[in-house]
């Protein structure tokens, strides 16, 4: 027979201690391998597959997609074992065990058959030695789910199992496949309808009476709808997931940051002409397109070298500046599932082409919502290039803990003295957004400065190569 188990959301790391829903890869019925991954989720980090630990039949679900489950919470059961017992039952020739219960596996990790989980997940492990095979008992079924001597009770709705029915986080006590199918056709929770079978098994009656009740609600509901000249309700989106994670990282930004900015227009013509003869050169000095991002990147990495007062941490408990040795350069990149931050570590390490590689990389990463939580976080300076919507200026927030962030507006033709002539220039607007507790404004000026200068004459960054 088979043995019902328990999947929980495991621990996903980085501290989290919540995910939500986004979409479930299997349905109640299907057969699952170990390792299959069985629901995508989202935290405040990243999106996952998660993997299931064990191989069997998933006999429920819990959450609908949308819905927001902490750590350890259930997420599927499957029934361990033989796919036959895990269905339905099979005619047998011998005799039947008269209290019901079956050997099984005491490891709890899968039948007696079943290879073990190669994942490690948080709570879970890898595989173990096999356990001394031992007789389970089954649970005793609960005093709200058996039958009365004046017979069978009808069948609840979904507030009355919220009180008589069994722990909702057991299997559910269900056999037959086709009640499970009209159950999901319909949109039922099966453990909200209490079973009106022996020992509490739900019954195909029960399903259709719950059926009914439903329709019932759903008519009454139809018949108060509001007057066509009422107000339509407001919109209410809940703050969770990446916009979730977004919002308290700005906030607390906004509480615990004295900033304050200043922003300089600079020529960037000599910049743009320099990348483009980088990009067609030829022969040995040939190589990978490097991207306007990427050498404003190499230029931030040099001005930090400069001026290492806007690449550190403030710890208000410790009421100490830290001053940071490497340079991990984040990068601003807007995607369908909002605004992230991925880091190109060890930047001071790196020359504009290996920049360049790095944010390519990490930003297809983005698109594809394929970031890990280590991949966003541990920065310690960011680069903000919001010319991309068509803006010229802008006072970004810092991304805490950090210290301060450059923003590069659009780069258009403009009117600009040159040598004393008016001319048609490439100009570009920078901004800095300092903590002010980290210096005073004549190092900030001086790091603005100094990349404005960079931007301009693009050979000033020959002293630092």
């Amino acid at each position: 027979m088979a043995q019902v188990l328990e999947f929980k959301l495991p621990d996903l790391g980085e501290g989290l201690t919540e995910a939500e829903i986004v979409r479930w890869l299997v349905e109640v019925g299907d057969v699952v391998a170990i390792d299959q991954p069985v629901v995508e989720v989202e935290t405040a980090k990243a999106m996952v597959e998660v993997p299931c630990p064990y191989g069997g039949v998933v006999t429920a679900r819990f959450g609908e997609e949308g819905a927001e489950l902490p750590v350890g919470a259930p997420l599927l059961t499957v029934a361990v074992g033989s796919v036959e017992a895990a269905t339905g039952p099979q005619p047998s020739d011998g005799p039947h065990p008269s209290d019901g219960s079956h050997p099984s596996d005491g490891s709890g990790a899968a039948g007696a058959d079943s290879g073990a989980s190669g994942n490690v997940l948080v709570g879970y492990g890898t595989a173990a030695p096999a356990a001394r095979r031992r007789r389970v008992r089954p649970a005793p079924a609960p005093a709200a789910l058996t039958p009365t001597a004046a017979g069978p009770a009808p069948a609840a709705t979904a507030a009355a199992a919220a009180t008589d029915s069994a722990d909702p986080r057991g299997p559910i006590a269900v056999i037959s496949p086709l009640v499970r199918k009209l159950a999901r056709q319909h949109g039922l929770d099966l453990r909200q309808i209490v079973g009106t079978g022996r020992d509490g098994l739900i019954l195909r009656t029960d399903v259709e009476s719950a059926i009914r009740t439903v329709d019932e609600d759903r008519t009454a509901d139809a018949a108060q709808v509001a007057h066509p000249g009422s107000k339509a309700p407001d919109e209410r989106v809940a703050l969770r997931g990446v916009r979730g994670a977004v919002a308290e990282k700005l906030s607390r930004s906004r509480r615990e940051i004295p900033d304050a900015t200043c922003w300089v227009d600079a020529d960037a013509t000599a910049l743009m002409a320099a990348r483009a003869a980088m990009n067609s050169a030829g022969g040995s000095a040939a190589g990978p397109k490097v991207s306007v991002l990427a050498l404003l990147a190499r230029i931030c990495v040099a001005a930090l070298a400069r001026f290492p007062e806007l690449n550190s941490t403030v710890d208000t408990d410790a009421r100490e500046i830290v001053r940071l040795s490497g340079v991990h350069l984040g990068f601003a990149a807007q995607t369908e599932r909002g605004l992230v931050v991925p880091v190109v570590r060890d930047a001071h390490t790196r020359n504009a082409e290996s920049i360049g590689a790095e944010i390519g990389r990490l930003t297809e990463a983005a698109r594809e919502g394929k970031l890990t939580p280590a991949q966003l976080t541990g920065g310690t300076f960011t680069l903000n290039n919001y010319g991309v919507f068509g803006v010229d200026g802008s006072t970004p927030i810092i991304n805490h803990p950090e210290a301060a962030m450059l923003g590069v507006g659009r780069i258009m033709a403009k009117p600009w003295v040159h040598e004393g002539e008016l001319a048609v220039r490439q100009v570009v607007q920078l901004s800095l957004t300092f903590d002010h507790r980290v210096c005073d404004g004549g190092t900030a000026g001086g790091f603005l400065r100094y990349v404005a200068d960079c931007v301009e004459q693009p050979a000033v960054l020959l002293r630092t190569l």
